[in-house]
């Protein structure tokens, strides 16, 4: 392909990349740098607002609480969606069928479909995992108002709406898996369970990698489960970064763009810290092949 082909082709996605990425990118870095309000010019200021960030105990919680909500259900997503494609996979006609209703949950607006989850919860919409935890075993659970149930109830949204995609693509990844490679297991005497972690698990394991980098980065990004589900977050501690983003930048009342603005970039070294070891494993089995 010549260079004035390539230009024409390429030239009007690259285009639009740069104004959807590059220049929201610079223009947040340039605010992390300048006292902004709305309405008003920004002032340099340096590295003031990453002081203030660092010297603010809120985003600590809200660090510890994101990293660990992201490790955690990064790990049950790559799991369960394996346990859950596995399954699939060895259905026979049901599959379509069963394969449509597993994808529901993903297609549903998040903060619709944390909406909807909250009312096995609350009382106050029925609530029957509350009420069946209570007949069951006398202890009534405050999900909304306590820490620890709010952490849960948060963990198992998320887990809820993102496992079918987790689960659509290591299906994919299964069914590509080569049918000699699993009759040579079996004639070797491998068991099904020694077949999975000896032969299928190694041979799919760059899209695993695949599905814990696109986990972490959702997770990381935390935000409209948070609105219905944890209505009290900043009390009970489970403020996610980016809730405190928008608390910082838009609601608390400060309006601080600039402080809002250097938290995001912070936000940004941590995910790329978190995706390093994923980004690096792809990248060596890419250089394999």
């Amino acid at each position: 392909m010549r260079r004035r082909e390539f230009a024409v082709l390429a030239g009007p996605s690259i285009l639009v990349m740069a104004g959807l990425l590059l220049l929201p990118l610079y223009r947040t870095i340039q605010w992390s740098l300048q006292d902004v309000d709305y309405g008003s010019k920004g002032e340099f200021v340096g590295l003031d607002n990453y002081r203030q960030a660092f010297s603010d105990p809120r985003l600590s919680d809200a660090v510890v609480f994101t990293v660990t909500l992201t490790l955690l259900v990064t790990a049950v997503l790559v799991v369960a969606g394996y346990l859950l494609a596995a399954f699939v996979n060895g259905l026979g006609r049901s599959k379509p069928y069963v394969l449509g209703l597993l994808l529901v949950p993903y297609v549903i607006p998040h903060i619709v479909g944390a909406t909807m989850f909250s009312w096995l919860f609350n009382s106050n919409y029925g609530g029957v995992i509350t009420y069946a935890i209570e007949k069951m075993t006398g202890i009534q659970v405050l999900w909304m108002t306590d820490t620890w149930p709010n952490r849960i109830l948060i963990a198992l949204n998320i887990i809820w709406s993102m496992l079918p995609f987790a689960m659509l693509i290591i299906l994919a990844g299964l069914q590509g898996v080569s049918d000699e490679i699993l009759e040579a297991a079996k004639m070797d005497g491998a068991s099904p369970v020694r077949t999975h972690l000896s032969v299928i698990v190694p041979s799919i394991r760059g899209v695993l990698g695949f599905v814990a980098l696109i986990s972490i980065m959702d997770v990381v990004r935390t935000f409209d489960p948070l609105v219905p589900l944890s209505p009290q977050a900043v009390q009970l501690g489970n403020e996610s970064i980016m809730l405190y983003i928008y608390n910082v930048a838009f609601r608390d009342g400060g309006q601080d763009l600039g402080l809002g603005s250097a938290i995001n970039v912070l936000l940004i070294l941590l995910i790329v810290v978190l995706l390093f070891p994923f980004i690096r494993g792809v990248a060596k089995e890419a250089k394999t092949r």
